[in-house]
Formats: structure tokens, C-alpha cells, sequence
């Protein structure tokens, strides 16, 4: 079973819920820039459930350094 995130984009229209999204594809818009250290997520199984930022999970930041290294 593969785990499922959600996470919440931004628009001037106000904030909406994408997902779910699997692993893969997660990482993908880690990768993309799509998801940053300031955007909320969700995921049942990581988080409880509970709207956290993606800064406060430590594999998704250690993949946002790899692919995003600061100057």
C-alpha cells in the first residue's frame, strides 16, 4: 500500500487541498520546486493526519537540501 500526502496550494482565490498525491509523484513536486519548506501537508499515516509544514519532516527536507542546495 503505498502512502498518500495531500498538501495545500495556494491561488488569490484562497488555499485548496490537492491529493491525494503517492510518494512518487510527492517527490516529483519536491524536486520541482511545487512543494517548499513553507507549504502545509498531510498524510495519515506520517503525520496523523494533522496539517504540519513540510519543514518539519525530516526526509522531505533532506531531499528538498539535496535538490535545492543553498549558495
Amino acid at each position: 500500500m503505498s502512502v498518500k500526502w495531500y498538501c495545500m496550494k495556494r491561488g488569490w482565490l484562497g488555499s485548496k487541498r490537492v491529493g491525494p498525491i503517492r510518494e512518487p509523484e510527492f517527490l516529483h513536486r519536491i524536486d520541482s520546486g511545487e512543494i517548499r519548506p513553507e507549504t502545509l501537508i498531510r498524510c495519515l499515516s506520517k503525520t496523523r493526519g494533522a496539517w504540519v509544514f513540510m519543514r518539519t519532516i525530516t526526509p522531505a527536507m533532506k531531499r528538498w537540501n539535496e535538490k535545492h542546495p543553498v549558495a
